[in-house]
């Protein structure tokens, strides 16, 4: 086995076709996901296969392109735009003779990078480690029960399992302390809504624009840049948005707006579990503002793929309007589309430049009112269906 380099920021990226289509919008942001990281890509390796290979996933003769391609290149590691089991991922390292890191570890890597709060970096401890525990190679041999003689006699078990009962108690730690966590995000959940708070979350694909639409209707200043994931930390902020109605002596409302992390194609279901306390305030919401960036050309399958995490978190089913965002750079006018109901459906705005945000504001409250609104029923035609239906919504 070969000494795997412990540093090295040249990276040689490598994406196979099988047919899934998208191939070219996934290499871009593939290419992004590695700069975000910290790498330097120095070159791609691309190719077609029917199916991964069991050993090595690229086949022998892609591994030795890839070998060539990254001495030639002055590559220090291999990343795959693919997620490798752990046999995979030995097997490659021994044949490409350098650090291989597939696109889970690249994710993990980078929200790693961005954690700030304290409920963030457990957040990315805890699924480093479900990750790593499938990922353990016996390293040592002095520690194993088979060894005999004075001096030489270990404790009764080898380094590995050692290694994977550590990472167990740690893992365990963690899950607890972040389900403290998730009990005060509760506890403030349940204050707001005895106040008759309505709850936002803005959701969407990463480096869609969403903390600079938060910033730009809250101006909160929360960190927004050209990068992926370059939100982590939940931020929520109250915001004020003008009604037709009197509350409090003034015409209009207030809301609780969030900022959350954003989504990708296969995102690591290891994430997903990891970071369900922060990402329980989307679930908990009583309303999501889906940001799509109107100028990818990927924007229709980037919109499934957050619909596919919002249904895994069971909040697919909660009321949306699609906020059409990065106007600027598509040349669409400002406006609002409603559906044959007249709701609302979608958007059009730009954050960057602020054109549109008075009609996402406007949006924002006729939403709110309609959300707001207590059921009413002819109490004129009194019936047996509405005395139940009333009955139930009292006994919940």
């Amino acid at each position: 086995m070969f000494d795997r380099p412990t540093t090295g920021e040249n990276a040689l990226l490598v994406q196979l076709d099988f047919g899934d289509g998208d191939f070219t919008e996934r290499l871009a942001e593939f290419e992004l996901l590695a700069t975000s990281a910290g790498a330097r890509p120095v070159g791609t390796i691309t190719g077609k296969r029917g199916r991964p290979d069991p050993a090595t996933f690229a086949g022998k003769g892609k591994v030795e392109q890839i070998l060539s391609a990254a001495t030639e290149m002055g590559a220090d590691l291999v990343l795959f735009n693919h997620e490798l089991s752990p046999g995979q991922q030995r097997n490659l390292e021994r044949a490409c003779e350098r650090r291989v890191i597939d696109r889970s570890s690249l994710i993990l890597d980078i929200f790693a990078q961005r954690a700030k709060s304290h409920e963030g970096k457990l957040q990315v401890e805890l699924a480093q480690l479900e990750h790593l525990m499938t990922r353990l190679v016996r390293g040592w041999t002095h520690l194993e029960r088979q060894k005999g003689g004075i001096g030489l006699r270990g404790p009764g078990e080898k380094q590995l399992e050692t290694d994977r009962r550590l990472l167990g108690k740690r893992v365990a730690l963690l899950k607890e302390r972040l389900r403290l966590l998730e009990r005060q995000r509760a506890v403030r959940r349940r204050q707001r809504s005895r106040s008759e708070v309505l709850s936002v979350s803005l959701v969407g694909y990463t480096n869609a624009g969403k903390s600079t639409l938060f910033n730009a209707l809250t101006k909160a200043g929360a960190y927004a840049a050209d990068q992926l994931f370059a939100t982590l930390d939940t931020t929520s902020r109250r915001l004020y948005v003008p009604t037709c109605e009197m509350v409090d002596g003034k015409s209009g409302c207030q809301i609780v707006i969030s900022d959350t992390v954003g989504f990708i194609r296969d995102l690591p279901h290891a994430l997903v579990a990891a970071f369900h306390a922060t990402l329980e305030e989307t679930v908990r919401a009583d309303l999501l503002l889906h940001v799509v960036d109107a100028a990818s050309p990927d924007r229709e399958q980037q919109m499934e793929a957050v619909d596919g995490v919002l249904d895994e978190l069971g909040a697919a089913d909660l009321p949306q309007i699609i906020v059409w965002n990065k106007l600027d750079l598509t040349g669409v006018t400002p406006g609002i589309e409603r559906d044959e109901c007249d709701n609302i459906v979608r958007v059009r705005v730009s954050a960057q430049t602020g054109a549109g945000l008075d009609l996402l504001r406007a949006a924002l409250a006729e939403r709110s009112r309609v959300l707001a609104a207590p059921i009413e029923f002819d109490k004129t035609q009194p019936h047996k269906d509405d005395y139940d239906h009333r009955h139930t919504n009292v006994a919940q």
